[in-house]
């Protein structure tokens, strides 16, 4: 069976987490069976799948569940230097923690790492990166919203994903944060690592991110319907007809006809 495993990732506020969640509701219409996975430090994902907050208020990030890491580690997240499990049991986990979205999206929220770069092994951190390296290698069509910046480059569990997708917006900032990400991921083996542009306010600032990177998926404009969206609480998908969405909905066709695997 062909599966799709696409990491979102780019500097923070350049609207990643609307991208992935708009990307995981658009082929989940198109009647894929779709796990999101919100692995970044605001999980905020929810917000553009279409589930409300009080849908997820009570939701316990998996890197915050003591209990769950302490029984598949065998030591207390909270104890270093303890003596602990390296390889944990994870494959019952999933069913575990999803809940069911809009178009029967399963959302998981997983929540990010400890702090403390590739070295930092602590009992959640290993239970995380176990868990994240399962979804990965299964028969799961998976869209990750992974935390902002390059940190998670340099743990490496994202090698085993199919591809990357980078949102940038039209500065220096940004572009310079997604030129560090696709050098870390081409150091980890992850050869297929697209840029979308994002609030992209004229053919200028096109060209701005065009003349710095080659694999463009797609170019996404500034649309105001989108910060509407957010003010009314409702998923972009939703909401009423917008330039962006069109623009997604069309990177969503590009990204089908990839051969990802």
């Amino acid at each position: 069976m062909v599966t799709m495993k696409i990491c979102v990732s780019g500097k923070g506020g350049v609207g990643k987490t609307t991208f992935a969640g708009t990307l995981a509701r658009l082929l989940a219409r198109d009647g894929m069976d779709i796990i999101a996975i919100d692995a970044d430090l605001d999980h905020n994902l929810h917000s553009p799948l279409g589930l409300g907050r009080e849908e997820v208020e009570n939701l316990t990030p998996l890197s915050e569940m003591k209990d769950i890491i302490k029984d598949r580690t065998g030591a207390d997240p909270d104890a270093y230097g303890s003596v602990f499990r390296l390889n944990p049991e994870v494959s019952d986990l999933p069913q575990k923690l999803w809940v069911y979205g809009p178009d029967n999206i399963k959302f998981i929220l997983m929540g990010t790492m400890k702090k403390g770069g590739a070295g930092c092994a602590c009992p959640a951190n290993v239970l995380l990166k176990s868990f994240l390296k399962y979804m990965l290698l299964k028969d799961y069509n998976v869209i990750i919203d992974m935390e902002a910046g390059i940190e998670h480059l340099g743990r490496g569990t994202v090698k085993y994903a199919d591809g990357m997708v980078i949102i940038v917006e039209p500065t220096l900032n940004s572009m310079g944060t997604a030129k560090k990400i696709i050098n870390l991921s081409e150091d980890i083996g992850l050869k297929k690592v697209y840029v979308v542009g994002n609030k992209v306010a004229n053919e200028e600032e096109e060209m701005f991110i065009r003349e710095h990177f080659d694999d463009i998926l797609g170019i996404i404009p500034f649309d105001h319907k989108v910060r509407e969206a957010e003010m009314d609480g409702t998923a972009l998908v939703d909401f009423t007809a917008s330039a962006a969405l069109d623009a997604i909905s069309e990177i969503k066709n590009l990204i089908k006809k990839h051969e990802w695997n």
